[in-house]
């Protein structure tokens, strides 16, 4: 444009709010996340237990159903917190496999094509940026996590012939808050980890063996002084715990006789998500350092 010309303007018209351009970024993240056929797959298969969970809850539920397939005398089981805790558990699991995959796209693919210092020359924070991506895997796994659950949860409460809703009102709370516990570390995990390492199929990896190593570190540091708090590096049992407290499933459900007090577990998983903080906004900048 000619200097001489004085057709420009500046925008006048309406912002878009500062805290509003974060889903900006979440819209994008979610889309780049469903854009492969594999996270459709593991969505799928993450649901599948769901429907079987289901049926169970239909036939224990009805007697003609059973009487007519033949199940009128077989021991189904009792739908209480030990019923909904197997149900927290195997689709918590299974979100940990949908946040390997698709964790390091959010990140990883922003710091391979250097496209990073672009993005936060716009009027976006690193926290909106961490943000946005924060939410697009956060609302993905809670997909495949506490929507379900609770969706059985409500099935079960409308299909009991007794009032049950309200005697386990604890089961419903517990299943949203261990839930959104587990998912807000995975989402924390998986993007500290996918902000370091630019090779998805690398990074997939490595969050797997952050999930897995520290646990037979845990093993060893237990056996080798002869105590109970190397147990906190293992972070299966840990949650399975916490889980457990918050449903008030029956402790013979986890299997092992080590008692761990549930403020230790809070504070190792906050100690974790603060690393992954820490990792975050060390790698996160508007700017490359390229060393000649």
């Amino acid at each position: 444009m000619s200097i001489y010309k004085h057709s420009y303007r500046a925008y006048t018209g309406r912002l878009t709010p500062a805290w509003y351009r974060i889903f900006v970024l979440a819209r994008y993240g979610f889309a780049e996340v469903w854009s492969s056929k594999i996270t459709v797959a593991l969505f799928t298969f993450s649901l599948l237990p769901s429907v079987l969970f289901l049926v169970g809850i239909y036939l224990a539920n009805n007697p003609l159903a059973r009487a007519l397939i033949g199940m009128q005398n077989a021991k189904l089981a009792a739908i209480d917190a030990r019923f909904f805790f197997v149900i927290l558990q195997i689709h918590c699991w299974l979100a940990m496999v949908l946040s390997a995959w698709i964790a390091p796209r959010l990140i990883s693919f922003d710091l391979a094509d250097n496209a990073l210092p672009i993005l936060l020359s716009r009027p976006v924070s690193r926290l909106g940026y961490v943000s946005g991506k924060f939410i697009a895997l956060l609302s993905s796994l809670s997909a495949v996590t506490w929507v379900p659950c609770l969706l059985l949860f409500c099935y079960q409460s409308y299909s009991s012939a007794l009032p049950w809703a309200g005697q386990n009102l604890q089961i419903a709370v517990g299943l949203f808050a261990g839930a959104m516990i587990w998912i807000a570390f995975l989402s924390m995990l998986g993007l500290a980890i996918s902000s370091w390492v630019k090779w998805r199929m690398v990074a997939t990896g490595v969050i797997f063996a952050a999930m897995f190593i520290p646990a037979g570190v845990g093993a060893i540091v237990s056996g080798v002084l002869r105590t109970k708090w190397g147990i906190l590096l293992n972070l299966p049992f840990t949650m399975s715990v916490l889980w457990q407290r918050l449903l008030g499933a029956p402790p013979s459900i986890i299997g092992l006789r080590i008692v761990i007090p549930t403020a230790p577990i809070v504070m190792s998983l906050l100690l974790a998500a603060l690393i992954c903080g820490a990792m975050l906004n060390a790698r996160i900048r508007a700017r490359e350092v390229v060393r000649g």
